[in-house]
């Protein structure tokens, strides 16, 4: 009989036990996080972004620097800096429990398939939270749609179709200022150039790659060169990663125009250069749309070659003289890189901040609220390492309405900021002298 009472003890003792373990620990259902994004856990989570860039092909530098570029925002961010940034001097997100980001990336290798279907894994399988890229307008077009679809934030740094934010998107937020601000500048600094330099502008030839970016600059350059009274000469349009361009800069030469505004992403600027030159044809003035032409690449490769060669832009190594965090910046870059930070990479980077100072607004890694707190932005000029007043966007297209650009050109092989005149460090060089030499 003590036997069973004995034994009828321990077993009413082992049932108080599982039943208070039980209380104590909290259910979840299969595929939740056992803590939320908002829990006040000292064990933050981890929180995913995408980045899509084409990091194998023909374009992998270009996606290796952006990955360098995003790569110490994010580091920034989840570290502790004396730097005059968002978030520098907090580590991680001080909204979300100091949570960290973490980016993971898709390789689009400049292809618009590969780069939906790279937007689909990283929201669907990677759980990312928002996406950017994708440098290559073409991808970032399709890559956008996908985050409209499954509603997640996508935040492009350079992609500059003029047509991208006239989609309707509500998810989609553009930091730099597209084609059509870019071409009008061109033609602003052509009138300037005119009246104040006495030059005699008047004939264009449009030079550009066959997707969507080439095609989309150009019809914004014919767009704006009816309005002011330019007379498009001649209108080249060549297949994108070319291997000879012969007969299309012989078609510029015999058009002989005043200047020539070519949109060309890297192998196809640098063969741009090298053509016009084994053809002995040096254009009186080049004002590229930026892209290949301001690729650090392009600058060590045929620099020198193109002397007076000038590029829309919104980035200059000549800011790290008007702002002390460029050169900071620049620092940290080039001790993972190598190099020095250029145009893409510094949009990159600022792009990457923008994104997760929205998310750590939110408090939240709900695609709603992060949506939200982007349309709320207004950041100032003083937190940015581009020469932009500051970056808001505009609530029915996504568009930054306070980034702009400027014109650099190419002087001893470095590009220098030459106009507007309120910027400019350098003077201009007009006409170029002769290329080759």
């Amino acid at each position: 009989m003590k036997r069973i009472k004995k034994f009828f003890v321990m077993c009413l003792v082992f049932c108080l036990a599982s039943a208070l373990v039980s209380c104590a620990t909290p259910s979840s259902q299969p595929g939740t996080p056992s803590v939320s994004p908002t829990s006040t856990s000292s064990a933050a989570p981890e929180i995913v972004i995408g980045a899509i860039y084409p990091m194998t092909g023909a374009s992998a530098q270009i996606g290796q620097d952006a990955k360098a570029a995003i790569d110490l925002a994010v580091e920034i961010v989840n570290g502790k800096y004396d730097l005059d940034l968002p978030l520098a001097r907090t580590e991680g997100l001080p909204n979300l429990n100091g949570a960290k980001v973490k980016v993971v990336y898709g390789d689009h290798q400049a292809d618009p398939e590969k780069g939906q279907a790279e937007a689909e894994r990283l929201i669907t399988q990677e759980k990312a939270v928002a996406l950017l890229g994708c440098y290559h307008s073409s991808v970032t077009k399709v890559a956008s749609e996908v985050a409209e679809r499954l509603q997640r934030p996508f935040v492009c740094p350079e992609s500059s179709s003029a047509t991208l934010h006239t989609r309707g998107l509500k998810f989609f937020f553009r930091t730099t200022p597209h084609d059509g601000t870019f071409s009008e500048a061109m033609f602003d600094f052509m009138d300037y150039l005119n009246a104040k330099k006495g030059a005699h502008i008047k004939r264009i030839a449009l030079f550009h790659e066959d997707t969507l970016f080439g095609t989309s600059s150009a019809d914004a350059q014919k767009q704006i060169a009816a309005q002011k009274g330019y007379e498009i000469v001649e209108d080249v349009k060549y297949p994108q990663n070319a291997t000879s361009l012969t007969a299309e800069v012989l078609r510029l030469k015999a058009a002989n125009p005043d200047a020539i505004l070519p949109t060309s992403y890297p192998s196809d600027a640098i063969l741009f250069v090298k053509t016009c030159i084994e053809l002995g044809y040096t254009p009186p003035l080049v004002i590229a749309q930026d892209a290949g032409y301001v690729e650090p690449n392009f600058i060590t490769g045929v620099g020198k070659m193109a002397e007076g060669l000038i590029s829309r832009a919104v980035w200059s190594q000549d800011l790290i003289n008007q702002k002390p965090v460029v050169g900071k910046i620049n620092e940290m870059y080039k001790a993972r890189t190598g190099k020095d930070i250029a145009d893409n990479a510094a949009r990159e980077f600022t792009a990457t901040l923008v994104l997760l100072d929205a998310i750590n607004r939110a408090g939240s890694t709900d695609p709603e609220a992060i949506r939200k707190a982007l349309l709320e932005t207004n950041m100032p000029g003083s937190q940015l390492i581009m020469p932009w007043p500051g970056i808001k966007f505009d609530p029915a297209t996504g568009q930054n309405i306070l980034s702009s650009p400027m014109m650099i050109q190419l002087q001893g092989g470095s590009y220098r900021i030459i106009w507007p005149e309120d910027v400019a460090q350098y003077e201009i060089i007009y006409p170029n002298p002769q290329w080759g030499e």
